[in-house]
């Protein structure tokens, strides 16, 4: 009698629903769904997401791509072409160029970054120097002088105005060579940069 009933019970059982096929959906998708794009969303973000995250690595920026990648195929929905292999296939295709696109334009970003570096502690310190001297009043100067830091103001003082060299301004301040020269560097900058204001307001 019992197994009578267990076996009714099996037969009148409602079969649980398949899952949604990615294809469907993205069919629905590009018809302007967008019910059907938050099924696919729920369905194919964690994908997505776990694809990018070991492409870049940095969770906040895989998030980020995964978000451009869902958004994309929600506008590229119709470009989906069947014949040329799967739904999931052509969304994870996107996720991947994407994500290597940010890891390109990061390293690009990077290499900018290095090549303006380099070209900044290249800048000649004696013509920076020249150039503020000669250009510019005494008044202007002193003006200019209390916009640097302290350290700036401290070794341009040394350096330019009571003839110190770099290692015995290193010495006087208390700080490394390289220290120095770098702080003397930015702080000519911002004077000839303060100091063009200056003449041309």
């Amino acid at each position: 009698m019992v197994e009578e009933r267990s076996a009714k019970r099996r037969l009148t059982a409602v079969p649980s629903a398949a899952p949604p096929d990615v294809g469907d959906l993205l069919g629905s998708v590009a018809r302007g769904d967008e019910d059907a794009f938050g099924k696919l969303y729920d369905l194919v973000a964690p994908r997505v997401f776990g694809l990018v995250r070991r492409v870049l690595r940095d969770p906040a920026q895989a998030e980020e791509v995964a978000q451009e990648v869902l958004v994309e195929v929600w506008r590229m929905a119709a470009r989906f072409d069947p014949a040329r292999g799967s739904a999931s296939s052509w969304i994870l295709t996107i996720a991947h160029r994407r994500a290597v696109d940010r890891v390109r334009s990061e390293q690009a970003a990077t290499s900018r970054s290095i090549v303006v570096g380099v070209a900044a502690v290249e800048t000649p310190y004696d013509a920076v120097a020249d150039e503020v001297q000669g250009r510019l009043e005494r008044q202007q100067v002193r003006r200019c002088l209390e916009d640097l830091t302290e350290l700036q103001k401290q070794a341009v003082t040394l350096a330019y105005y009571q003839g110190h060299s770099y290692p015995r301004v290193a010495e006087l301040l208390g700080a490394p060579l390289p220290t120095i020269k770098t702080r003397m560097r930015d702080g000519l900058i911002r004077l000839r940069d303060c100091l063009t204001t200056e003449v041309t307001a």
